[in-house]
């Protein structure tokens, strides 16, 4: 038996998702072994019935949000202190050693970049096109300035530049990783972009995601991945579905804030409709949402087809993905770069509506979701979509190009 080790940021639920997805395509004599530093979303990695090793340091809130926002390329600044580094790069090869495992798939855990490299193991890495080191080499726009008047155009595309400077040409990668490679035998590397690249890096989007853009060797397109989480869909679902009222599905995934999600609960509740909200862990005791806005806990929103309206969401490409493959038409608040690149993409295909989440408490956001709701053309598309989608299983595809690697 072959071990392969999957290493998730485990408080990002899309990664964690996207990993377990992956593992379940693994074909017989692949075994797949999870380790996680969190413990957030654990539960559905031992749910899903897979090994689970619980390694340290784990990171607090505060440095969970500022890894997550170097990631996502909202600061330069970066939690990885050389202790951090060092001890998880450590952690991470001993327990490849103790596994044999042959091969290391990763989210965005950015130590196992170091720590495959140094075990002489492949790297696979399914990661959305946007952010990456020949995206943003290449895109004209990255939506750090939201909006389609000249003025935002102009500011994005000056704004792309410095992206794409700081990102993929200055040596701005955090100097603690290139100090433990050093020690572990690895070649460092200077940029933020090329920190972040692995040997098969494997795009989880649609073709024509990537139409206009020329990629690298280690680029590869396997489709779209997202969340097939195991459980009924809960009956309060199903009753409002059953309703006169259009339902309205609020996701927003792991890395929103409790003021989105109040702003957005609100702003619904002024509306004539009924909405799920799997929003509970952005709250707290004393927060109340509106009589028609039903909290409740993750949903199997790959289910949700046929039951929901339409949507609502955060932009993270497991919420959008799962929303193109289910037909819900959506709208779309992309709370950096990467989300608003997938929700852009989307309004360009007709099925979605783009809205800086500044304006979650304006009417624009009503105008929005009745939009989403009303209009014949979206929902068309939504559904043209949805058939396309149907075509396309990136897990397996990932599943063989690892499998096939192995076996070479």
């Amino acid at each position: 038996m072959t071990t392969v080790l999957f290493a998730p940021v485990t408080f990002n639920l899309a990664e964690t998702t996207r990993m377990i997805q992956v593992a379940r395509a693994l074909p017989t004599g692949l075994r797949p072994v999870f380790m996680g530093y969190e413990r957030d979303y654990v539960r559905l990695v031992i749910e899903a019935g897979f090994d689970y090793r619980p390694l340290e340091p784990a990171w607090n809130a505060a440095q969970r949000q500022q890894a997550m926002d170097f990631d996502q390329g909202r600061t330069t600044k970066s939690p990885f202190t050389d202790e951090l580094v060092a001890a998880r790069v450590a952690t991470e090869r001993a327990l490849i050693s103790e596994l044999g495992a042959k091969a290391v798939v990763t989210g965005s855990n950015m130590t196992s970049f170091v720590a495959a490299r140094a075990e002489r193991i492949p790297l696979f890495y399914p990661v959305p096109f946007a952010l990456t080191q020949p995206q943003v080499a290449q895109a004209r726009r990255m939506y750090v300035v939201q909006g389609g008047g000249a003025l935002a155009r102009i500011a994005d595309r000056m704004a792309t530049a410095v992206l794409r400077l700081a990102y993929n040409r200055l040596p701005l990668a955090p100097g603690a990783f290139a100090k433990v490679a050093r020690v572990n035998g690895v070649t460092p590397t200077r940029t933020v972009g090329s920190m972040i690249r692995a040997d098969f890096n494997l795009l989880t989007e649609m073709s024509w995601e990537l139409d206009g853009f020329d990629l690298p060797s280690d680029f590869e397109r396997v489709g779209p991945i997202f969340a097939h989480i195991d459980t009924p869909v809960p009956a309060i679902v199903t009753e409002l579905a059953a309703a006169p009222e259009p339902l309205v599905y609020l996701g927003l995934g792991s890395s929103a804030s409790r003021e989105l999600a109040l702003t957005a609960a609100n702003q619904l509740g002024t509306m004539p409709v009924n909405v799920v909200a799997p929003i509970w862990h952005y709250l707290q005791s004393a927060d109340r949402v509106p009589d028609n806005v039903h909290v409740v806990d993750l949903l199997p929103a790959h289910k949700l087809g046929g039951l929901v309206d339409a949507a609502v969401l955060h932009g993270g490409q497991g919420t959008v993905q799962t929303a193109c493959a289910t037909g819900v038409p959506f709208v779309g608040m992309g709370l950096q770069p990467e989300q608003t690149w997938h929700v852009v993409l989307c309004e360009r295909r007709g099925n979605a509506v783009s809205l800086p989440p500044k304006k979650a408490g304006s009417p624009d956001f009503v105008t929005a979701v009745n939009r989403v709701l009303a209009d014949p053309g979206i929902r068309a598309a939504a559904k043209e979509v949805q058939r396309a989608y149907a075509t396309e299983d990136g897990a397996r595809a990932v599943a063989r190009i690892i499998a096939g690697n192995l076996a070479s």
